[in-house]
């Protein structure tokens, strides 16, 4: 994982629940490269430096929905992609995951917000361009699921 530090970035405002996506990020790479049971990844990360600033509900609803919910993901954003699952980098992998679950599952967080936030952990965590992959598919997946969320705001 490519992460930045805060002491890097000291004046970077992150949410609590910009921190459960984080956490919730190393969560799922860590599911995806070493296939760890979900309660010890859980119980892993809840101890990390941190922590106590994100907001462990909405981490808690990320790492076991993604988990427990990850083929029917999949199987959303599959269409979208140019390659294979096995080619993409467990970042955007994770990511990708993350922002369908969102966009799947939490209607009351605006596309845009999730899409956004998608974009901002592919920055901090990903390769150099991985966060303008993770927009476009986000933004075409956003278009099937949010059909009247964005013709309102159209």
């Amino acid at each position: 994982m490519n992460q930045k530090s805060e002491l890097a970035n000291p004046n970077k405002n992150r949410t609590p629940r910009h921190r459960a996506r984080e956490f919730a990020l190393q969560g799922i790479y860590q599911w995806l490269l070493n296939s760890e049971d979900a309660g010890a990844i859980d119980a892993h990360i809840r101890c990390a430096h941190g922590f106590e600033k994100a907001d462990a509900e909405h981490f808690d609803i990320l790492l076991h929905g993604v988990i427990r919910d990850v083929e029917n993901l999949r199987t959303g954003f599959l269409p979208l992609i140019d390659r294979s699952i096995a080619e993409l980098s467990p970042i955007e992998h994770a990511v990708l995951l993350i922002g369908a679950f969102e966009l799947t599952h939490h209607v009351e967080i605006p596309y845009r917000v999730v899409i956004n936030e998608a974009v901002e952990l592919t920055k901090s965590f990903g390769g150099i361009d991985g966060h303008k992959y993770v927009n476009g598919v986000l933004d075409k997946l956003a278009a099937k699921l949010r059909v009247t969320e964005i013709s309102a705001g159209r």
